[in-house]
């Protein structure tokens, strides 16, 4: 394995469960911070996506050229390559990757100035599980096509009380 990458989730392509049939979706998960990078991608797991994490920047951009995501989830204040830094490379490059950018510092009034990294999505830090759930399903439900135009959740709403925080 991979020293930059630890590896959680099903390890077959497909799976059955209870009246539905779907392709894992893979998924990376990239923050430097260790607890919410572990927690998030055990949150992913047990919900039957296959996730790469990667402790930083430049881990995270080795992992986008080594394997095929179908979602990037990215913290923004990062050292030596920021979340930020990372889209940036990922649409220079002109992969079509879904993003979703998680911060404690973006508003989003400068995710609306920054429309030309084709976010799918944000989160606001603190996280919780449902609502990392919530918007993986929404980008990772929407047409292909759909997916960079799906507008950042309701940042308010991420404030309610209750459930386990990922920071």
């Amino acid at each position: 394995m991979n020293k930059l990458l630890k590896k959680s989730g099903p390890e077959n392509s497909t799976a059955s469960t209870p009246g539905t049939t779907h392709r894992f979706h893979r998924i990376l998960v990239v923050d430097d911070d260790t607890s919410i990078r572990k927690i998030g991608a055990e949150v992913l797991a047990r919900h039957g996506y296959r996730v790469d994490a990667a402790a930083d920047g430049p881990a995270g951009w080795k992992a986008l050229q080594t394997y095929t995501y179908d979602l990037l989830i990215t913290d923004l204040d990062m050292p030596k390559l920021s979340g930020l830094k990372l889209v940036k490379k990922l649409r220079a490059a002109r992969l079509a990757l879904p993003v979703i950018l998680a911060s404690g510092i973006m508003t989003p009034q400068e995710l609306s100035r920054s429309s030309w990294l084709h976010l799918s999505g944000a989160l606001l830090k603190p996280v919780f599980p449902e609502q990392l759930l919530q918007t993986v399903q929404a980008v990772l439900r929407a047409p292909d096509g759909a997916r960079e135009q799906i507008a950042p959740p309701n940042w308010q709403s991420q404030l309610s009380a209750g459930g386990l925080r990922l920071r």
